[in-house]
């Protein structure tokens, strides 16, 4: 069954090319659709611009954009060495955002990641509480190796992920916009982590796996890593602009047919609903739930406009399908007795 869902997967690969330039411009003001046009060129300039210091990793930096602009945030996942922190450090500077790093640990404490009230000393000769913000407070924020402190302190990024806020001792701090949390993982050791629990998964929009590169690839990236000093990257957007494509994401145009199609995929991942198919049920524990459906018409969204298209298609949805709900099915015994991934079952139920 295994070899199965991977050719299954290789066959949607293939059949599912990036999109070409323009769909129709449906119900878009002149505005919006130069907007859009804007939004694909600064997309192209941004994956070349880290193309100077990021081998390969294509797909890894269109499912990051396009998180991004949807105003979403991400998990990604892959063994060390593969560019993690550099992409998300260079996908800040490319942009002009403040980029903040926090490295998870089994003592890390929430107040480490958002901040806390200090008695200071103020110029009148007193002594006050003030309040010092934590690396939380930056446009991009990088959780290290998210796995690796308690669900306490993992739980601190919660309210800002999903609110844009955090509140300490009671009082409520507005977080920098636009803003984004980036997790990592490392799938390789599990020994003292503590896995995300589902909730909070639910929370990331995507998981985006980064792979090993290829032979010529690892061979550029030797000698660009291995000589001088790395170069700096231009600044692409203002902060202004990237909240105006962002706010044109959300406009972009989706036919009632996509809503129902992106719902019913969804609904075909639950075993127990009497919708997914009779192969799914002995795989799949839990499927996916309604915040998978927000994110594939988001993500749908936001692929269109980066690819210049006015409108979402079909294979929008499908291109964003396997990051978004990858992370939200718990697989049976089963599956993971015969070492069938969700991704496996995900390309076969396309």
């Amino acid at each position: 069954m295994s070899g199965q869902l991977q050719s299954a997967a290789q066959d949607h690969t293939a059949l599912n090319p990036p999109p070409q330039k323009h769909g129709s411009q449906g119900d878009l003001s002149g505005d919006d659709v130069n907007a859009i046009d804007r939004l694909q060129q600064a997309y192209a300039d941004l994956r070349r611009e880290l193309s100077r210091v990021i081998v390969g990793q294509a797909e890894a930096i269109e499912q990051l954009a396009i998180c991004f602009f949807a105003r979403r945030n991400a998990l990604l996942v892959g063994v060390p060495g593969l560019a993690k922190t550099l992409l998300v450090g260079k996908f800040a500077e490319t942009l002009s955002l403040s980029f903040s790093r926090i490295q998870f640990t089994p003592d890390l404490m929430p107040m480490d990641i958002t901040g806390t009230d200090i008695l200071q000393d103020t110029a009148e000769g007193r002594r006050e509480f003030q309040f010092v913000r934590g690396p939380v407070f930056a446009n991009v924020v990088l959780a290290d190796e998210i796995n690796r402190a308690p669900p306490k302190t993992q739980a601190a990024l919660l309210e800002a992920m999903q609110e844009g806020n955090v509140t300490v001792l009671g009082k409520e701090f507005a977080l920098p916009s636009p803003f984004m949390v980036l997790a990592t993982q490392n799938p390789v050791e599990q020994e003292g982590t503590y896995p995300l629990p589902e909730a909070q998964l639910d929370r990331f929009m995507s998981l985006i796996e980064l792979g090993y590169p290829s032979e010529a690839e690892e061979i550029q990236i030797a000698r660009m890593t291995t000589g001088e000093r790395q170069p700096v990257l231009d600044s692409l957007l203002s902060v202004e602009q990237i909240l105006s494509h962002q706010e044109v994401v959300r406009r972009v145009p989706v036919p009632d047919h996509l809503y129902e199609f992106a719902a019913k995929l969804v609904r075909q991942t639950r075993p127990d609903g009497g919708t997914a198919p009779d192969w799914l049920i002995p795989l799949v524990a839990w499927g996916a739930g309604p915040r998978a459906v927000q994110s594939l018409i988001l993500g749908a969204k936001s692929r269109a406009a980066l690819y210049g298209s006015y409108m979402v298609r079909q294979e929008d949805i499908l291109a964003v399908a396997s990051p978004v709900l990858s992370h939200r099915l718990v697989l049976t015994f089963a599956a993971q007795a015969e070492r069938i991934t969700a991704r496996e079952i995900i390309a076969k139920l396309i």
